[in-house]
């Protein structure tokens, strides 16, 4: 009951921090804040679908950003108006030319899309574990960042592509960042997500005990691969042009960077570290905008985000190395530290 209770809290905190950052974005009615939370709640989708994968099993995945771009093209190539494809895909399929989806239902379709990809390479991989299984997810990333590469008649290749609707805003995205916090908090708390983890703690003991790791595995990466999906298909209806390596190993990095530091094994890792990560970024480029802007040195100041990302995940790994939230939900230290205060009333 007490279990229950704690995941109810966890899931009423961490939706309002959502609901809060809608609220605030609305009063201050400025449009780059906007942006700004509407890229976060892309941001949670991802990082959540990731967490999904990589916090239960606790292996490291590189391939996650690679979903999100089948699911950003899959999306593009069903919204685009049938009269601009004749420019943005020369080379389309006759089949797919006439096709024009709503950008709602597109978005749906590019995260099942990106969920059957992945349930249909992914199997044999999942049999492997620690530096074997992360060289694997990295060597699948770069077989889909190539195919996105070359495929030229459904991603233009590697010229950016264009003409996709705009269909993604701040609501849409906190809808759906909001489901995402509860499909990720659901699956941790099932039996799929308890076994996995157990796997994670030690697979052996897990195995004799009649867990079949393989398919556990398997099926947390397909509903990772569809929160990807999902992510990839927003952000493509919120940027309206991109190209194949805006799902590459920049995208890789900061997506890991706001799981680890927030830390893994948790939803509320996962939630809290976008929130950090994406503040802090918006903070380091307005100084790194206002040291160019000084000229205060003789040249451009640049990748200072990037070079801020990597020092306190390096921070975070040796002072913290499961995260700041690497075996609690938020739920849970506000119910300890409630339980203690009444306690302490009580004496």
């Amino acid at each position: 009951m007490a279990g229950m209770k704690d995941t109810a809290l966890t899931l009423v905190i961490l939706i309002a921090l959502v609901v809060a950052l809608v609220v605030g974005a609305e009063i201050a009615e400025i449009r780059l804040f906007g942006r700004i939370a509407t890229n976060l709640c892309i941001s949670l989708v991802l990082v959540l679908g990731l967490q999904v994968f990589m916090g239960n099993s606790g292996i490291l995945s590189f391939a996650h950003i690679g979903f999100m771009g089948v699911g950003a093209y899959t999306s593009a190539v069903l919204t685009i108006p049938a009269q601009m494809k004749g420019m943005a895909l020369p080379d389309l399929y006759p089949v797919l030319a006439a096709i024009q989806l709503s950008p709602y239902i597109a978005i749906l379709i590019g995260g099942l899309t990106a969920a059957v990809v992945a349930a249909l390479v992914s199997y044999p991989l999942m049999r492997l574990s620690d530096a074997a299984a992360v060289i694997t997810s990295f060597a699948l990333l770069v077989v889909l960042h190539t195919v996105m590469l070359h495929w030229s008649e459904i991603t233009n290749g590697p010229r950016t592509l264009f003409g996709i609707p705009k269909a993604t805003d701040l609501y849409l995205a906190a809808g759906i960042a909001i489901l995402a916090i509860i499909g990720a908090m659901l699956f941790r708390e099932s039996r799929t997500g308890l076994l996995l983890r157990a796997t994670r703690d030690d697979e052996t003991a897990a195995g004799a005990i009649g867990a079949d790791v393989s398919r556990l595995r398997w099926k947390a990466f397909i509903i990772s691969a569809l929160f990807a999906g999902i992510g990839g298909a927003l952000w493509g209806h919120f940027i309206t042009s991109f190209s194949p390596k805006a799902f590459y190993l920049k995208e890789t990095f900061v997506i890991l960077g706001m799981l680890v530091i927030g830390g893994a094994p948790t939803v509320s890792g996962a939630v809290i570290g976008v929130f950090l990560v994406t503040f802090s970024f918006e903070v380091l480029r307005a100084f790194e905008a206002s040291l160019n802007a000084a000229k205060i040195f003789t040249g451009q100041v640049v990748g200072v985000t990037e070079i801020v990302l990597a020092l306190a995940m390096i921070a975070i790994l040796i002072l913290r190395p499961g995260g700041l939230f690497a075996t609690m939900e938020i739920g849970v230290l506000f119910g300890r530290r409630r339980q203690k205060a009444s306690e302490g009333e009580k004496q």
